[in-house]
């Protein structure tokens, strides 16, 4: 009995990747850290002034004063709090809705037009609105996350759904599937890429409308921490806490494309060369 060989091709790829992954991850820090010794080589050498732009440096040991005094980790958790709230509040009802309107007509007629209306409107000028509507308390706050979330989302869910091919719908009829089968094996697999994309611009927007609810009456969360200290032209303090916003920004990130990475293993997309 005699086998045949896999293609060299084949053989190679699977090693070459693994060989290349690992490297390429180094890779990506090179920007950021090249970006940190120009910021701190400028601001010791009064490129900048820094009493405005304070050196990495300095912002580095300012955050590690707030995390020895114990208010980083107390801010920090009100702020994520806020915006794991809002937006599983704004990410229910974006999944849903976005469902119901690609799915069935009449939901598509009821809903879509007026969601379209909307999402025309900047919802971060909506906040003296939503001040007379929900008051200024955390209600504000995660309305706005909510508000942020929930459009990328939508539009994003709605597509993936709508961009399924009709004729993998009708094959799967034709084997025999239920509805509820045909939703689960074929639907949702094929609205699963755009859904992460969804997730990751409704994690982004969040966050960016956090900044600003929180600095409306705020008494805790990194919002009020900026806003405290610009009173007091701390800022080293402002400064840190904008990059406390872009790591949490960035690490929510990371993680959602670690789950679709994992979820979406069946998926070959374009590797970058």
């Amino acid at each position: 009995m005699t086998t045949v060989a896999d293609p060299p091709a084949l053989r190679s790829r699977t090693p070459l990747r693994r060989r290349t992954r690992g490297p390429r991850r180094w890779y990506r820090l090179i920007s950021p850290l090249a970006l940190l010794v120009l910021w701190e080589t400028a601001a010791r050498t009064g490129v900048l002034p820094e009493e405005k732009v304070p050196a990495p440096s300095l912002v580095a040991q300012t955050g590690w004063r707030l995390a020895t005094e114990g208010q980083l980790s107390e801010h920090l958790l009100d702020s994520l709090t806020r915006a794991a709230v809002g937006l599983l509040i704004g990410g229910t009802l974006a999944v849903a809705l976005a469902a119901t309107a690609a799915l069935l007509r009449i939901g598509d007629n009821a809903i879509d037009p007026p969601v379209q209306m909307a999402r025309m409107l900047p919802h971060l000028g909506l906040v003296p609105l939503l001040i007379i509507w929900v008051g200024i308390g955390e209600e504000l706050k995660i309305s706005l996350v909510a508000l942020g979330s929930f459009f990328p989302l939508y539009f994003n869910t709605y597509a993936g759904i709508r961009d399924i091919d009709q004729r993998l719908v009708e094959a799967a009829k034709t084997c025999g599937l239920n509805q509820w089968e045909r939703l689960r094996h074929v639907v949702l697999p094929g609205a699963l890429p755009s859904l992460f994309l969804g997730l990751r611009l409704a994690i982004g927007a969040g966050w960016l409308s956090l900044v600003v609810g929180e600095q409306v009456n705020a008494q805790t969360g990194i919002g009020f921490l900026m806003m405290e200290a610009r009173e007091f032209a701390q800022t080293d303090v402002v400064v840190f806490g904008l990059l406390v916003y872009a790591a949490l920004g960035l690490l929510s990130d990371t993680l959602i494309r670690i789950a679709e990475r994992r979820t979406l293993a069946w998926r070959r997309g374009l590797q970058a060369t």
